[in-house]
């Protein structure tokens, strides 16, 4: 198994997405890439920290690439708003991909680079960084969408997300 983390906003959006891919498990909401140590989900989101609210999961690459992973990140949040993502606004809502080796760094050059000059107008201002020590947060963030799918958040936001999943990554979903 193979460690891949990410943020692109709220991270209980992310996860829920990336629960649904097969080869992927253990998703896990949390903080990264900020300044202290042990960040608490309050002062994270009153973008005290510098963490980004992001998951770290893992995945089995020989049922799912990387690659597609990246894909299914790009895919599933807005990479050309900085540090923005719907109504979620500060640094700690930021686009960013924590790699944990430089193939993980090359691969998410080589897909921002394809996507850049392939699919979006605006460029792509996703932040490539070293993994850092990830802090899990509070056990009311984890699963969030599966235990409160009737939440209006989950329905106004997430929802959209795991259906653009549905649409554009349908062979790679769980059964």
């Amino acid at each position: 198994m193979e460690i891949a983390s990410f943020a692109n906003g709220c991270f209980w959006c992310t996860e829920a997405v990336f629960q649904r891919l097969n080869g992927v498990d253990n998703v896990v909401s949390g903080f990264t890439g900020g300044k202290i140590k042990h960040p608490p989900y309050r002062e994270v989101v009153m973008g005290r920290t510098g963490h980004a609210e992001a998951i770290q999961l893992e995945f089995d690459s020989n049922v799912i690439s990387y690659d597609i992973l990246l894909h299914v990140f790009f895919a599933t949040h807005d990479p050309t708003s900085l540090n923005r993502q719907g109504y979620d606004v500060g640094e700690q809502y930021r686009s960013e991909i924590f790699y944990h080796n430089e193939s993980q760094k090359n691969t998410a050059d080589h897909v921002i680079e394809k996507l850049n000059s392939e699919i979006y107008n605006n460029k792509i201002v996703t932040k490539l960084s070293p993994a850092s020590t990830f802090y899990e947060a509070e056990i009311e963030h984890q699963n969030f969408y599966n235990l409160h799918q009737e939440n209006r958040y989950c329905e106004y936001i997430i929802d959209p997300k795991l259906e653009t999943l549905r649409s554009k990554f349908k062979p790679y979903l769980k059964k």
